[in-house]
């Protein structure tokens, strides 16, 4: 681990030294727990989202993250900064949408997709039984690929009068959920 010094305070990084340590992995690869939680990301563009999700997934201990339809570049720097190393501790894979659905249903994984309409609250969700967290960009959100296949869409109800939130904002507050039904504990 590296010690290194960010907005006055020091924190603990992962030791990375060279540019290939990351792996992309095939989703044949990845390695599932017995009741998998699952991050899959469609098409985000912005390099500071993708590395913020990849920060929450680690933060929270998922199987997996899966991003479909990559439109950036996981070593673009912003991406390594703003996941600060944990870019280097995820399972992470990338594949198209449709190889994403069919792994996933293989695997009998509930597919829950973020989505504004027909969607219940995600706080009514019963995340303890094997589940994949589908989120969008936040220009276009989901496609009706994965609307489609979805079994059950989600939304995050909000009071304000902004109707959607920050990818990797949304993304954590129902990731966390599931780890709360979960009876999150700490890793030691």
């Amino acid at each position: 681990m590296h010690r290194l010094k960010s907005c006055g305070k020091f924190h603990n990084f992962p030791q990375v030294t060279r540019h290939d340590e990351m792996r992309l992995n095939q989703l044949a690869q990845i390695k599932l727990s017995a009741q998998p939680l699952v991050l899959v990301i469609e098409s985000v563009e912005k390099p500071g989202n993708l590395g913020a999700l990849l920060r929450t997934a680690d933060a929270a201990g998922i199987d997996a993250v899966i991003c479909c339809d990559t439109q950036t570049d996981f070593y673009n720097p912003n991406v390594i900064r703003s996941s600060i190393g944990s870019v280097f501790t995820n399972q992470i894979a990338t594949a198209t949408s449709e190889e994403t659905i069919e792994w996933l249903k293989k695997n009998n994984i509930k597919i829950f997709c973020t989505y504004l309409e027909a969607a219940k609250p995600y706080n009514e969700i019963d995340f303890t039984q094997s589940s994949a967290i589908v989120m969008g960009t936040e220009a276009t959100g989901i496609s009706d690929l994965w609307v489609k296949n979805a079994d059950a869409n989600i939304i995050i109800p909000m009071k304000g009068k902004i109707d959607s939130m920050n990818v990797s904002t949304a993304a954590a507050v129902v990731i966390f959920e599931a780890c709360r039904q979960r009876g999150f504990k700490l890793k030691i």
